[in-house]
């Protein structure tokens, strides 16, 4: 769930690649601000842990969503890439530092505990059992952290290209391999890992997730690749959607991929994918931010690491949903059924307000007083007024009629 593209930075919902495409179906619920390129985040409890290269590791309280905040912080010896948790650990992969290993039981005071410095350069980590899985670029790298003060390799295997990222179910280790797609590696004996499989059709694999009887494999030169690994030996290509530009980082919920994509050099951004029919995955939302990196779900909510910092996102599906804040507030008396005319009240003077349709696409940038809607078709619309503050949010319905 992480990966390592540059980008460029564009922050709002009304601020994108172009008017038609900033959201669809999906909200910013908070932000946070990160010291250093935030790379990658997985969620525990109500904390984020978060990669953030020369920052460290840094854990920030989820608890109230719209308000995420720094809690503790843990410096390493070289770039923090990549993240996992388990227990009272984190494990970080830090670059050409190897594993550390750090203890969260305080989330105020986090601390290195051990490290294993790795022969090549670590990307990317999973936890299972008494085991960390490094992603070690040439390879994958098997530590023992049953004592995690005193990590110690135990076997290794080589995925013949550039490793960025590993997740493990059962007895497999899902590599994703940037000139080599997926490898797929018998972890049975973990003293002899072994590769048992190979999807060689796609090229810049930077993230993998694994979920029942299919990985889902992020890919810069194209897009979520979904792959059956019915057969671990015979790896087969299931469903695509390419068309989400550079994928570098997914997670994935119940029929939902959720997909950091790098769409140039400049613009990147969360993508939601129905993955209902796996041989037709449907994007269904999307959200653009800059630098988006990996993914994370917990709770409904997708958390997104990405080079300004962490943003926590919900998709609420196809359509739009009325959400009244206690900072913005469309009065009561605004009218609900419009012909030809909508007038605002000036209350609704906020630096972001939009006329959405029932699909959450924008369709006109608003003002207070009056509105001309009469090149509108008539339906249901929603008045969207976002403050200076991400979580400062409301939808109010509209009815525009002949």
């Amino acid at each position: 769930m992480k990966a390592l593209v540059p980008a460029f930075c564009l922050c709002s919902l009304l601020v994108g690649m172009s008017q038609a495409q900033e959201s669809l179906g999906v909200r910013l619920i908070g932000s946070w601000n990160s010291p250093g390129h935030a790379d990658d985040v997985v969620i525990g409890g109500n904390f984020a842990y978060i990669a953030a290269e020369s920052a460290g590791l840094r854990i920030i309280s989820i608890a109230d969503p719209a308000n995420p905040t720094e809690v503790g912080h843990c410096a390493t010896p070289s770039s923090a890439y990549g993240v996992a948790l388990s227990g009272t650990h984190a494990y970080v992969a830090d670059f050409d530092s190897g594993l550390r290993v750090i203890s969260v039981a305080d989330s105020a005071n986090p601390t290195e505990v051990g490290h294993y410095d790795t022969p090549g350069f670590a990307y990317g980590v999973a936890v299972s059992g008494n085991y960390a899985y490094v992603a070690d670029y040439a390879g994958l790298r098997v530590i023992s952290i049953a004592d995690p003060a005193n990590p110690a390799e135990v076997g290794h295997c080589d995925s013949a290209a550039a490793a960025y990222d590993v997740a493990v179910m059962g007895n497999y280790a899902y590599v994703a391999d940037d000139g080599n797609g997926l490898c797929i590696m018998s972890i049975a004996d973990p003293a002899n890992p072994v590769k048992v499989g190979r999807y060689v059709g796609t090229g810049g694999a930077h993230a993998v997730t694994v979920v029942g009887n299919y990985a889902y494999l992020a890919a810069v030169n194209s897009g979520l690749r979904i792959i059956s690994i019915a057969d671990p030996a015979n790896p087969t290509e299931v469903g695509f959607r390419d068309s989400l530009g550079g994928a570098i980082g997914v997670a994935v919920t119940g029929d939902h991929a959720y997909v950091t994509s790098w769409l140039s050099a400049f613009v990147s951004g969360l993508r939601v994918v129905s993955v209902a029919d796996p041989a037709h995955p449907a994007e269904v939302g999307y959200y653009t931010i800059s630098n988006a990196s990996s993914v994370d779900l917990s709770g409904g909510y997708a958390y997104v690491a990405h080079w300004p910092g962490l943003k926590i996102f919900q998709f609420y599906g196809a359509g739009v949903e009325e959400v009244p804040s206690t900072e913005v507030r469309t009065p009561n008396s605004m009218s609900t059924i419009v012909r030809g005319v909508l007038l605002l009240p000036p209350s609704l003077l906020t630096p972001n307000c939009s006329l959405l349709s029932i699909d959450g696409r924008k369709v006109a940038d608003l003002h207070p007083g009056a509105n001309d809607v009469r090149g509108l078709t008539p339906g249901v619309y929603f008045v969207r007024a976002v403050s200076r503050q991400p979580s400062a949010v409301s939808c109010r319905k509209v009815v525009v009629s002949r």
